[in-house]
């Protein structure tokens, strides 16, 4: 009995610190905080480039973002942004990303006070804001920044004393506070580099103040303090010879170290690894080397750009042979060894053959890149035929939208249902259906998670997904099933019907909710003609118009065990059950049911009221 007691004791204790861990990103609003201060960060700087487009409000996981680098646990550590020609203002809502050690903004045109809340970020240890127009007096906060080693703030338009808090800060390897407009004294700070030249107020107008008070440490021989001019003469030739020396050999062998190191990345980069033979085939999977990729690519050239994601960036590709692909650079994949497992990940996927699910046609491993290649799909991404407006496409028909919702059905059925062994999707949505040139609908990204994450198996790791289409018990409890693709479905069909994505609805109204709200408002009310794409211009079937919201509703219910299977709604979309299932569907009283006891009414209450996301499972799931 004690020892029962004991175990249990000390699963009680892993459960809740997973718990701790699981909800130290997320506000008690359920949203990931850092995901918030990014989004304000963003918010106050003007991008002229769009180098933060990818930055999305929506998202869970800024782990993907342009910009961010975090750590194998999911927190942002590290923020590098320079020469990126960015202007505005810093937020004050940096000081909520509590982890991080590294903010590189330099060489932009950044304006404004530095933020206070910066001495908030105890882990800090580089800060470079050097050759912005930051303004103002440099915050006495930064002297909480015990663990602080560079600190970097010239070349701004700064004021006021240097704060007498920076020494308190004990390991401080560089200080430069060059060409501001400082004054006053100067607080004793230990730092190996102490910089303050080009501060009229303290230098005096030639420099000369800080050259007194900051003296270059100069090495003389010991017996030259006395003696004729001639012997100091030479003495300083010598001195001056040496020094040269010395710093010639240093950059020779500097330059040969960068000259070696460019050598083993050049071979690592070409894939020039002779135990692999492009030729050989994994299965009908071909072998590609990544210098055949990127000429293919251009390079890897961001025209070439198709889209990017959590798992990497698409781009189009042309091979010798003249095919069009699609090759998918997976991110983050600095690793050595792994490839056995990497092969038998990629078989597996590659096992999933149907019509409706997007072929693998090869890859590329090398010590430090894995790449995988795809037929290249000329009519995009289903998001992008019902909201890109820019290359004057015609819009999807009514015909094709009934049609690429059954392509779909069928492409998650077979992963769900028929596929051994079982893949869940766990981001299904419009950006991850793709078009082929009969606009048939096909299912990407599929089992990614799995081939990217295999290394951490038994580590938790983030929930996935876009806050609209995540599923209320995978977004509570970390858990998923089939049924979190049903859901993702739900969301699906009605990106179909509207044109919108799921949390842009009815914002051009001033609405507040999300798109599965609003639905299931405007059909209680029977006004689902408001509901509809106006670039179909009422050209539409009301009956299928109905029952696909009908099936839509049902799939988004609160509680999977309420949920059809894919099998279900393939045969509901084709006019099978539905009537049935629907009648059965209104006499449920989600309310009796756990684990959703008094569940929201509205997904959006339900987002709000969420306070814990379990950032557990691997992202695979159940196979």
């Amino acid at each position: 009995m004690e020892l029962k007691s004991s175990i249990l004791f000390k699963l009680g204790f892993l459960v809740l610190a997973l718990m701790r861990i699981a909800s130290a990103t997320l506000s008690p609003s359920g949203v990931n905080y850092e995901v918030q201060a990014l989004m304000a960060i963003k918010g106050n700087l003007h991008d002229p480039y769009n180098v933060l487009e990818n930055w999305d409000s929506n998202s869970v996981d800024p782990c993907s973002w342009r910009m961010v680098t975090c750590t194998s646990d999911g927190y942002v550590y590290a923020l590098g942004l320079p020469s990126q020609s960015l202007s505005g203002t810093l937020s004050p809502m940096i000081g909520n990303l509590t982890n991080l050690q590294t903010v590189l903004l330099q060489n932009n045109a950044i304006s404004g006070p530095i933020p206070e809340t910066i001495g908030k970020l105890e882990n800090l240890k580089t800060l470079d804001l050097s050759n912005n127009t930051f303004s103002g007096e440099i915050p006495s906060s930064l002297g909480d920044l015990k663990n602080l080693n560079y600190l970097r703030l010239n070349n701004n338009s700064l004021t006021g004393p240097c704060p007498e808090s920076l020494s308190n800060i004990e390991g401080l390897t560089l200080v430069d506070l060059s060409y501001n407009n400082l004054r006053g004294s100067l607080p004793k700070i230990s730092a190996r580099t102490f910089k303050v030249l080009g501060n009229p107020l303290i230098c005096g107008p030639k420099g000369n103040n800080c050259a007194a008070v900051f003296p270059e440490p100069i090495s003389l021989p010991p017996d030259g303090l006395k003696g004729n001019s001639g012997t100091k003469s030479h003495q300083m030739v010598v001195a001056f010879a040496a020094s040269f020396g010395a710093a010639f050999f240093v950059i020779l062998v500097i330059g040969l170290f960068v000259w070696w190191r460019y050598r083993h990345n050049q071979q690592i980069f070409f894939d020039v690894n002779e135990q692999y033979d492009p030729e050989v085939r994994l299965g009908h999977l071909k072998r590609y080397s990544f210098k055949e990729l990127r000429a293919a690519t251009d390079h890897f050239s961001s025209k070439n750009i198709l889209g990017r994601g959590g798992f990497g960036i698409v781009y189009k590709g042309c091979l010798n042979d003249g095919n069009l692909v699609a090759v998918k650079r997976l991110k983050d994949y600095n690793i050595a060894g792994g490839e056995i497992q990497f092969q038998t990940e990629v078989e597996t996927i590659s096992l999933a053959v149907h019509r409706n699910l997007l072929r693998l046609r090869g890859f590329c491993s090398t010590e430090n890149e894995r790449l995988l290649v795809y037929p290249y799909m000329p009519n995009g991404s289903v998001a992008s035929r019902l909201r890109d407006y820019i290359h004057g496409r015609p819009a999807l028909d009514w015909a094709r939208r009934k049609r690429i919702a059954l392509g779909t059905a069928r492409g998650l059925l077979y992963l769900h249902e028929q596929c051994d062994p079982k893949i869940i999707h766990r981001d299904v949505k419009a950006a991850n259906i793709l078009l082929d040139g009969d606009f048939e609908a096909v299912v990407g990204d599929f089992g990614l998670a799995k081939l990217l994450d295999h290394r951490d198996s038994h580590v938790t790791t983030a929930v996935r997904g876009t806050v609209g289409h995540i599923a209320p018990e995978y977004l509570s409890t970390g858990q998923s099933s089939e049924k979190t693709d049903v859901f993702g479905f739900g969301i699906l069909l009605l990106e179909l019907i509207t044109g919108q994505k799921a949390l842009d609805f009815g914002r051009g109204a001033n609405q507040k909710g999300v798109m599965l709200d609003w639905v299931k408002k405007l059909h209680q009310e029977g006004k689902l003609s408001l509901l509809l794409d106006k670039d179909l211009k009422g050209n539409f079937d009301g009956i299928e118009l109905e029952e696909m919201v009908r099936v839509a509703l049902l799939c988004t219910q609160f509680n999977p065990s309420h949920r059809p299977k894919m099998s279900e709604v393939l045969r509901m979309l084709e006019g099978d059950g539905l009537a049935e299932r629907w009648e059965a569907s209104q006499k449920v009283e989600i309310q009796r049911f756990r684990p959703w006891e008094n569940p929201p009414q509205r997904y959006s209450d339900f987002i709000e009221e969420s306070s814990l996301v379990v950032e557990a499972m691997e992202l695979s799931g159940p196979r």
